[in-house]
């Protein structure tokens, strides 16, 4: 099992010197899933929700928590993110909205926290928005669905992982 890095050999947390890395092509999917009941799920789609446009609203904010992640996240390096996109797949037969978001950088770290967060927080303004409607959504299956670049190379989670059905 691979070293903890944020930790030094005091058992400290520390952020890692990234000052000798070499440049990469970044790029990392993630993605979760709200679900809620049918008519929460229809009135989303038919863009039916008195507060506006629930998918594009969530967009912007997936999007804007990416450029944002450094600021939430402790040890997470500033980087330049060059692309941050969120889509998403509504799936009828189970009322779940499934969100996938893809950042990509050309820097000396990852971009898999700043993904993870931009699904994150676009699930939680879908929940914002809609919360008056039905409280009982569910954010689930939060996961890196895909990661390029730098020295660890390429991961591609398994299907199976973790019980976790990603795209």
């Amino acid at each position: 099992m691979p070293e903890f890095t944020h930790m030094d050999e005091k058992g400290r947390v520390r952020m890692v010197d990234v000052g000798d890395k070499t440049p990469t092509h970044r790029k990392a999917v993630a993605r979760a899933s709200i679900s809620m009941t049918p008519e929460t799920f229809e009135k989303i789609i038919s863009n039916a929700v008195i507060k506006g446009n629930v998918l594009e609203t969530a967009r912007i904010a997936g999007i804007m928590a990416a450029k944002k992640t450094p600021g939430l996240i402790p040890m997470c390096h500033p980087i330049q993110i060059r692309h941050a996109g969120i889509d998403f797949t509504p799936d009828a037969a189970i009322h779940t909205i499934n969100i996938i978001a893809t950042v990509q950088a050309f820097d000396v770290t990852g971009v898999e926290m700043e993904a993870m967060t931009a699904v994150t927080v676009a699930a939680l303004t879908i929940y914002d928005m809609c919360k008056s409607h039905d409280r009982a959504m569910t954010i689930s299956d939060i996961c890196l669905v895909e990661k390029s670049g730098g020295k660890s190379g390429v991961f591609v989670r398994d299907r199976l992982s973790h019980n976790v059905e990603c795209l």
